[in-house]
């Protein structure tokens, strides 16, 4: 099989489009290496590391009009390189059903709060469209939850949304570190973002830190519509950091905090916990995350969890041990193989419609 897969997202250098488009097809082209797939968008963008013979980059907008209309132009580059299916891993797949395509959606958040996303009046008129023509062959989801959604928002016939969760990627472990710091921090990596939730964790930690020395550590790219987080005593702002940085962050941390207020599955709970860290969350990543962390929505649920880990060593030991156990339940190549599967009932259910 031959498949072309958008590649857009890999022109960020992080978050969870760029992670679940790298990982994806590393574990694909590992997993199944009779098989070609390629990299394809209309921005430049940076192949995944140590990426396999059979994973390659493929071509992008060859003139004008390809370039204005790439979901057309990738048709005529699928045609170029003789592929046989399109995946989509952002909220697309070409107009024109010549040829049979995955679709993912990672949740629906641009269809829940217009003030969750300042740039998403594309994807809330085309995603829709593409839906209900049947213009996609199949949907792909990280989980049940996001599943039913789609099924019941958009009036899809159930057989035709399948969940696939994610996973952490291998080098997402514990590091022993050589010095401990200082200061014990809290740590929230991720898009700095509306739905995330930061308000509230600033404020539960300004109520922790008045009683305890405790640091919080914000890490991530901060999108424009991110609230304005001004400096202050405590308050460490390391904007966008390397992947090679995160697993030594996760390990060091007191606990890693996740309080968004929506999620469809919540992939660095999942890398948090790969690296034994104790976990506190908003109740959004249950799915995923189990009953590894301390759940926590408001600010006085995440201050009270805060609490109980700076307060308690036993509580937190436990946690790490939870977390790793969670962890251990998900994988790349576990993925990949059920995307696979995905992808021969996709060829299939094209062939039977006589697309």
């Amino acid at each position: 099989m031959r498949v072309a897969i958008e590649a857009a997202s890999l022109a960020l250098l992080s978050g969870g489009l760029a992670r679940y488009t790298s990982e994806l097809s590393l574990a694909l082209a590992r997993c199944f290496p009779d098989d070609e797939f390629f990299l394809m968008s209309d921005q430049p963008f940076q192949m995944p590391r140590d990426a396999p013979s059979n994973l390659k980059r493929g071509g992008g907008p060859r003139n004008a009009v390809e370039r204005r209309w790439w979901l057309w132009g990738i048709l005529r580059e699928m045609g170029r390189l003789g592929a046989d299916l399109f995946h989509g891993p952002d909220f697309a797949v070409p107009y024109i059903p010549r040829r049979p395509s995955v679709l993912t959606i990672h949740d629906l958040s641009p269809w829940m709060d217009p003030g969750w996303h300042h740039a998403a009046d594309r994807v809330r008129r085309r995603t829709p469209l593409l839906l209900e023509l049947g213009i996609a062959t199949m949907i792909l989801t990280p989980g049940e939850t996001v599943r039913k959604q789609v099924v019941e928002r958009f009036g899809m016939r159930p057989d035709r949304v399948v969940a696939v969760p994610e996973a952490a990627a291998s080098w997402f472990r514990p590091v022993r570190l050589p010095v401990v710091p200082a200061t014990p921090y809290l740590l929230f990596v991720g898009t700095l973002e509306p739905r995330k939730n930061l308000m509230a964790l600033l404020d539960a930690w300004r109520a922790v830190r008045r009683e305890h020395t405790i640091d919080l550590v914000l890490a991530g790219r901060r999108r424009a519509d991110a609230p304005e987080i001004p400096p202050e005593p405590g308050l460490r702002l390391l904007g966008q950091v390397t992947d090679e940085t995160l697993p030594e962050l996760y390990s060091g941390a007191l606990a890693f905090v996740y309080p968004s207020l929506y999620e469809g599955f919540g992939l660095p709970v999942l890398e948090a916990m790969q690296c034994g860290a104790c976990v506190i969350a908003s109740r959004a990543v249950r799915e995923a995350a189990g009953d590894a962390p301390l759940y926590a929505d408001s600010a006085e649920e995440l201050a009270h969890a805060m609490r109980q880990v700076v307060e308690g060593p036993e509580l937190t030991a436990e946690l790490r041990a939870r977390s790793l156990a969670r962890a251990r339940e998900f994988s790349w190549e576990r993925t990949a193989h059920m995307t696979r599967q995905v992808y021969d009932q996709v060829r299939k259910r094209f062939r039977r419609e006589g697309r």
